[in-house]
């Protein structure tokens, strides 16, 4: 299928005071269009800066990221933006669903703002792939944390996205939910073909992705 996201030399400077800290050193390596990356690494070893960068988030101090042989720091914000729009779901530790909003209508929004027809349909689809058909109409907060990560996972993947990131996606979830969302995550990527590229410090659950990439000190160590 080929290559989706490469980077190169991939370094990501800031300043401390009035003295360089370099975050990322020189990372280079490709994901394969349809595989699923666990990014590890200790606290504070550029896991998450990483991921930003990849996506496009942040612009790199030198190095470049293609996402689908696309050089998208060669492309001004809002461009980079359209990008990410057309090609990327996201999913965060923190849920960032809307809290006025069911959890159908937090689904349907990226279809909405796309002026996807079906968006209804496709966001119940995606919510019943997720187990969440019963929990369509109940606002964020009379969801567990595992349901309202399941429905920030049904949002991300109902865009039919090529990649999909996902920075600490369990972190806030107890073990066995933290694991059945990776499980779910695992299955979308394999039925949709969706590339997932996921930051975890869990050794356990990213050895259930196809590959393992860790950090050490903003290097990349395998």
């Amino acid at each position: 299928m080929g290559v989706i996201v490469r980077a190169v030399d991939l370094t990501k400077q800031v300043l401390s005071g009035d003295q360089p800290l370099t975050i990322l050193h020189e990372a280079s390596f490709a994901v394969e269009a349809g595989d699923s990356l666990a990014i590890l690494g200790a606290s504070g070893s550029g896991k998450t800066t990483l991921l930003g960068l990849l996506a496009g988030l942040d612009s790199p101090s030198s190095g470049t990221v293609y996402l689908d042989g696309t050089d998208i720091f060669s492309f001004d914000e809002d461009s980079r933006a359209k990008l990410r729009g057309r090609l990327a779901g996201f999913v965060f530790q923190s849920f960032q669903l809307l809290p006025a909003l069911t959890a159908l209508e937090n689904v349907m929004l990226p279809l909405e703002l796309h002026g996807v027809p079906d968006a209804r349909e496709r966001a119940t689809e995606a919510l019943r792939q997720v187990g969440l058909a019963q929990r369509a109409h109940h606002v964020p907060k009379h969801l567990s944390g595992g349901e309202q990560q399941r429905v920030a996972i049904a949002r991300a993947f109902v865009a039919r996205p090529k990649i999909l990131f996902a920075d600490e996606p369990t972190g806030n979830l107890d073990a066995a939910t933290g694991s059945q969302i990776i499980e779910l995550m695992l299955e979308l990527n394999r039925a949709q073909g969706t590339t997932l590229i996921l930051v975890t410090h869990d050794e356990a659950l990213a050895r259930r992705c196809k590959r393992q990439l860790h950090l050490a000190d903003g290097r990349v160590a395998s």
